[in-house]
């Protein structure tokens, strides 16, 4: 059993129904933990809404390929459709990072490229695992995040 982090995010639509959904598909099977939920603004230059993002941990003896598919599951479930890169998404979920597993491949890179540099990763990964990111890495991350509460509270 490792433990495997994986953000989620959603800006279109209902987002807390969409992040719902998605806490729901990949906690399904396991011992899990859920951050609360944290307001983002949009990186990559794409004009669009303010985001929600929130961390699941998992406790999983799935591998990362196995992950990755459930993720992409769930993104489908929630009607995601990928027009524009890092445009907008009913449900984003990226894989952070899985044990220590390492993998640099066309379909999957861990540790994730960029989670030292996203607030709206680095601060609810925090809240879930200290250990992982100091406060300053989290003060170091690019882009505007607010604490919204839980997604119980906010649906």
């Amino acid at each position: 059993m490792r433990r495997a982090y994986l953000s989620l995010g959603s800006n279109l639509g209902d987002r807390g129904a969409y992040l719902a959904l998605g806490v729901a598909e990949l906690t399904a099977r396991e011992a899990h933990r859920v951050s609360r939920v944290y307001e983002s603004e949009p990186v990559g230059g794409v004009t669009q809404g303010d985001f929600w993002n929130l961390v699941v941990e998992l406790t999983t003896e799935d591998s990362p390929e196995a992950l990755l598919e459930r993720a992409q599951h769930a993104e489908t479930l929630a009607q995601r459709v990928r027009d524009v890169r890092w445009g907008p998404r009913t449900l984003d979920v990226d894989l952070l990072i899985v044990g220590d597993e390492q993998r640099a491949s066309e379909q999957l890179t861990l540790p994730h490229p960029r989670l030292y540099e996203r607030s709206f990763v680095l601060a609810p990964l925090r809240e879930l695992a200290p250990e992982l990111v100091s406060e300053a890495q989290r003060a170091a991350g690019e882009g505007r995040v607010v604490l919204l509460g839980t997604l119980e509270s906010l649906r």
